[in-house]
């Protein structure tokens, strides 16, 4: 299928929070990396979300470039035509963009894709996310409603964060501390600025206690608890009847997370669940695999030729595509709520 219209992302996430259950959205850096995560959510017989976050994408510019926009627009054009050959509806997303990078990333993308609606056609992507958790909260929001209004015109929804997620990724490292755990009073300054769909649809990444990078299960202290708290103070200032979810909300740092608090997440309105460490890990295995049992046919060594059956990077992409998908499927399978199916 074509990558999704802003129209099918839409019921996507529809879907998601009537059924009580989460996408993954998993990271790519390259072409064979996207091409994993297709084959896993076509496996899986899933639709899903597929992101690249500043760093990716500079790197699929190439190490030559390094442009941001450059790579992204390569993938994501990439994954236009790929997609097209799979049977499910895949949804293109950027992730974390603090502010110094909005002018060389978010905003120029979001461009792009207003040029293109102005044309009649599809944005490029699907959503964008503008991290501002690393600055006050004020400020915070008033950029997020910015961006929402640009984002709302070119089709697109914004992801925001409020709360900081630990841990390192992307060279953006975070303390472990209660500034992981979202406060009551920010879900409800969010509600007030950025409304509730009503300026443009957009997901929110609150947090409660979630850490990027590799962790052993049980190792990340997580409170659920916080997302439900929070949407019972948006519920309250909305005048929402009691057990309402008006936000749509976004696991970040999921590593090592308990499947019992996961599943409880996606119960407080999570349909977004960010994956990267975790395939990151599933593709470059299979790769170290083959060098160590391939190691006199992969150099040329006392001044033989080598196999080339063995250093040809063909040899080695192909398992470690498919080593990655299985991990997107078994992902996808592990944000399903009982009875329930992705698509």
């Amino acid at each position: 299928m074509p990558i999704a219209t802003p129209e099918v992302y839409a019921e996507m996430l529809d879907k998601a929070k009537g059924g009580e259950f989460a996408y993954p959205a998993i990271n790519v850096t390259s072409s064979e990396t996207l091409n994993a995560a297709l084959r896993g959510f076509a496996e899986a017989e899933s639709d899903g979300i597929i992101q690249f976050s500043t760093g990716g994408s500079e790197f699929a510019s190439g190490t030559k470039v390094k442009d941001m926009v450059t790579g992204a627009t390569a993938l994501a054009e990439f994954a236009h035509v790929v997609a097209a050959k799979y049977p499910v509806n895949i949804a293109l997303h950027t992730d974390h963009c603090p502010k110094d990078k909005l002018d060389g990333f978010v905003r120029p993308l979001l461009e792009i894709s207003q040029e293109r609606v102005n044309r009649g056609e599809n944005p490029l992507f699907q959503s964008h996310m503008w991290d501002g958790s690393a600055i006050d909260l004020d400020e915070n929001l008033e950029i997020a409603g910015e961006l929402l209004a640009k984002a709302a015109a070119a089709k697109i929804i914004l992801e925001v964060e409020i709360g900081v997620v630990g841990g390192e990724e992307d060279g953006v490292s975070n303390e472990i501390n209660e500034k992981l755990y979202t406060a009551e009073g920010d879900f409800v300054k969010t509600v007030d600025t950025l409304g509730a769909g009503d300026k443009g649809r957009y997901l929110l990444a609150a947090t409660f206690g979630n850490v990027h990078g590799s962790y052993k299960p049980g190792a990340v202290q997580l409170r659920p608890d916080v997302l439900k708290r929070g949407q019972a103070v948006a519920a309250e200032k909305l005048g929402l009847p009691e057990g309402s979810k008006p936000f749509e909300l976004v696991f970040h740092g999921g590593s090592g997370s308990l499947l019992e608090e996961i599943h409880e997440a996606v119960s407080y309105g999570v349909i977004k669940m960010n994956v990267d460490t975790d395939t990151q890990y599933a593709f470059s295995r299979p790769i170290a695999d083959h060098f160590f049992k391939n190691y006199d046919g992969v150099l040329k060594i006392d001044g033989e030729v080598g196999n080339k059956k063995a250093y040809d990077p063909r040899s080695y992409l192909k398992v470690a595509e498919a080593a990655m998908a299985d991990r997107v499927v078994e992902a996808t399978q592990a944000l399903k709520s009982t009875g329930q199916t992705l698509r």
